[in-house]
């Protein structure tokens, strides 16, 4: 059964990718998302990434192992005009990291410093336990309840197929440390932003505001959050606790954006770009977030080129999404006089799973191509979603300045186990269903690169 699925599928990708005809439109099959693709050799370009490089936190050395691996992967797989465009990037330090809870009962957790957090004094600090479980809560209460104390944010995420529990969450981790500082909080501690129930503590950037003090932040482990929460819930009496972080942060770096492109042929001036971002986060190697996303995006351009497409599909690694979106700014003031020119932006950051919709921004008048896209896609098993597309954070800039977004939007459910933790690394990517998700961005970046239309100039983004 897989072999007959294997020779279907590649049939489907090998007739969506080649030139299409200016009026034919290939037909409409039923559902088949549990399609097999073919080998891409995708999971092989994560495991390179992963282990040649490792950890690759802007400003850090393994930031420019990164650099040297793009460009030399980009060349081997046959890229051209291969070159790098300067960006500046925030540059943080993880140091110790410490904390338990000393009272009533001695207990040590498993938690990480958020990016960007200040640190604590070298000695650490202790104060006494309040819990919110949302941020509306935390600010309902009242000022003398928090002031002197740290605030634990009980935010439980939800495990959504499209990740969309995330967005619903995350604002405690981003948010947090404001809001209990304007309460006079001398910390804040989330549970961390994840699906998962291990003592592997997820990490991810944080905000401050400049009007209000800025405290240390520190994600808990989801299973030591959970024990936190039982222990408050227990205890009429104060549960204190002890946390130290040395964290800090250094001046800004250079780091740089890795470009490499599929020349077009007779519309090789205007651009489909697709984006993926290069750098990740310390504690683990970055396989997931955003190994998976760099290798779906090099593994379409290494499909692309057995048939070079009409417009040029350019590919770029952004520097510093994570911890500041350095590269995706430098990447839209660096290209500020062609971005008429780029036909469409898409981005590559959520992991390894299969596409499960596709959805547009553009101008609504040219509505033709993407009708057409979605007709391409449906094949295998990938529905229309006519809400319009978000793009990701480095292509956001450009969404900015009218250039269309185009989201394939991918399966997340056990995205968020893993995202931002010690256990992102190649062992938890399913390189089947990273075959299947390039399959179906070789189809789209296709159907976008050889169209006689385009999708006008998008409207301005509303989040």
């Amino acid at each position: 059964m897989r072999r007959v699925a294997l020779r279907v599928v590649s049939v489907l990708v090998l007739s969506s990718c080649a030139a299409p005809s200016r009026t034919a439109h290939p037909p409409v099959a039923s559902s088949s998302a549990g399609f097999d693709a073919p080998d891409s050799g995708a999971i092989e370009l994560v495991r390179s990434l992963s282990d040649e490089v490792g950890p690759r936190l802007a400003g850090s050395p393994g930031d420019a192992l990164a650099v040297a691996w793009a460009q030399r992967t980009m060349t081997s797989l046959g890229l051209a005009n291969v070159h790098t465009e300067a960006a500046r990037v925030t540059h943080w330090e993880r140091g110790v990291e410490r904390g338990a809870i000393t009272s009533p009962v001695a207990q040590t957790v498993a938690l990480t410093a958020l990016g960007g957090s200040v640190p604590t004094a070298p000695e650490g600090l202790e104060a006494e336990l309040v819990e919110a479980p949302s941020l509306e809560a935390l600010d309902a209460m009242s000022d003398e309840r928090v002031r002197g104390r740290i605030v634990y944010l009980h935010a439980v995420m939800r495990r959504a197929v499209d990740g969309a529990g995330y967005g619903e969450a995350v604002s405690a981790r981003t948010r947090g440390a404001i809001a209990a500082a304007r309460k006079g909080a001398v910390a804040v501690l989330v549970r961390s932003i994840g699906t998962d129930s291990s003592r592997a503590p997820h990490t991810g950037q944080m905000r401050y505001d400049d009007a209000v003090t800025r405290i240390p932040a520190a994600a808990l482990s989801t299973a030591d959050g959970d024990m936190v929460h039982r222990t408050l819930a227990r205890n009429t009496g104060p549960v204190r606790f002890r946390l130290t972080l040395g964290c800090r942060a250094l001046p800004e770096a250079d780091s740089a954006n890795v470009v490499g492109e599929v020349p077009g042929t007779d519309r090789a001036q205007e651009v489909v770009l697709l984006g993926a971002h290069l750098d990740s986060w310390d504690l683990g190697t970055g396989a997931l977030d955003d190994g998976a996303g760099v290798s779906i995006v090099l593994s379409t351009a290494r499909a692309l080129l057995t048939s070079r497409p009409r417009r040029t599909v350019r590919v770029v690694l952004f520097a510093n999404e994570e911890n500041g979106l350095g590269g995706g700014r430098a990447y839209a003031q660096a290209h500020a006089d062609e971005l008429a020119r780029h036909v469409a932006a898409l981005e590559a950051d959520a992991g390894d799973g299969h596409v499960l919709r596709v959805r547009w921004a553009g101008d609504p008048a040219h509505h033709g191509l993407f009708d057409t896209l979605a007709s391409r896609l449906a094949p295998f098993g990938i529905a229309r979603d006519d809400e319009p597309a978000h793009g990701g954070a480095d292509v956001s800039p450009l969404g900015e300045r009218g250039v269309p977004r185009v989201d394939l939007v991918q399966e997340m459910a056990r995205y968020f186990d893993h995202h931002h933790t010690a256990n992102d690394t190649p062992a938890v990517v399913d390189a089947r269903e990273l075959d299947r998700a390039v399959a179906a961005w070789t189809v789209a970046v296709r159907t976008l690169a050889d169209a006689d239309t385009d999708l006008g100039r998008a409207p301005p983004p509303t989040h």
